[in-house]
Order: structure tokens, then sequence, then C-alpha cells
């Protein structure tokens, strides 16, 4: 059993004591903090992985193909409104990978939580009355990983003002 002496919040690159239960140094697998701004902006990644699976795997239902074909999607026209729409609707979480790592972080963490708890409901919304089993599962994933994003950001760690760099 190896203990480890280590203040929380230590950053990347910083030594750690390392001891094990005789008081020798030991082997243990490292243990980084990782950066808020970098764990949202994966979730977001991972949130477009989602849809963008999620609508692919959907071309394999029959008759889907055959319908936009014909300009339908469900039980929309596909009309240059609805393609923008479309496009709009993916941008937001497309720019939320870079903006998770850019913005500073009072308006990082804001735009994570309302862009976040947004498309929470649009997940929930687009999957009621589904009945297809993928988009079911997707959906229930891109909503774990959108209330992760909130939660995240929620809890956002703080610092001492006179610490507090770049707010």
């Amino acid at each position: 059993m190896v203990e480890i002496d280590q203040k929380i919040g230590m950053s990347i690159g910083e030594k750690r004591n390392l001891k094990d239960k005789d008081g020798d140094a030991g082997s243990v697998l490292e243990a980084l903090r990782i950066p808020t701004q970098v764990k949202l902006a994966g979730l977001w990644a991972t949130v477009m992985f989602m849809y963008i699976y999620v609508d692919i795997i959907g071309f394999f239902s029959p008759g889907v193909i055959e319908d936009i074909l014909v300009g339908k999607v469900y039980v929309f026209d596909i009309t240059q409104t609805w393609m923008l729409f479309s496009v709009v609707l993916m941008t937001i979480p497309s720019l939320m990978v870079f903006l998770s790592l850019a913005l500073p972080a009072k308006a990082n963490r804001y735009a994570n939580i309302g862009l976040g708890a947004i498309y929470i409901f649009i997940a929930l919304g687009t999957a009621v009355g589904e009945i297809n089993a993928h988009y079911i599962f997707g959906s229930a994933v891109e909503v774990v990983l959108l209330i992760m994003i909130v939660w995240i950001a929620w809890k956002w760690p703080r610092v001492p003002m006179h610490s507090a760099v770049g707010n």
C-alpha cells in the first residue's frame, strides 16, 4: 500500500513526496491535475463526437436515406432555413471546444453552465418520442456529458483574489 503526501490542486510537473508504507520512496502512477478549461474542452469535443456518430449511425435505419433524398428529415422539410438552423445548432458546441480554453474564467464558467444547460434540454427534447435504441442511448450519453460540463463549470475551483490571474 502506498501513501501519497500531496496537496490538492498540485499542478503539472510538480514533484510529490511519494512513500510506501515502510517510509521508502516508492513508485505509483502519476496523477496530474487537469485544468478545468481542458476538462471542459474535452467534454465538449466528446459531445460533438456523440452528435456526429449518433447521426451517422442513424443513416443506416431503413428509409432515412430515401427520406433525405426527397427532402425530409423526420417530420421536417429540408430547406435553407432548416440547414442553417442545424449548422448554427452544432456550431455552438463546436466553438465551445475552443472557447473553453480561451475565455477568461468568469465568462468561461457562465458560458459552460448556460450553454450546457440549454443543450441538455435540446438533447432531451430531440429524444422525446424516439424509438431507436441507438438514438436513446446516444442522447443519454450526451445528457450525462452535458451534466458533467455544467457541474465542472459550476464547481470551478476558486483561488484567493491576490493570486487570481486572467479573470
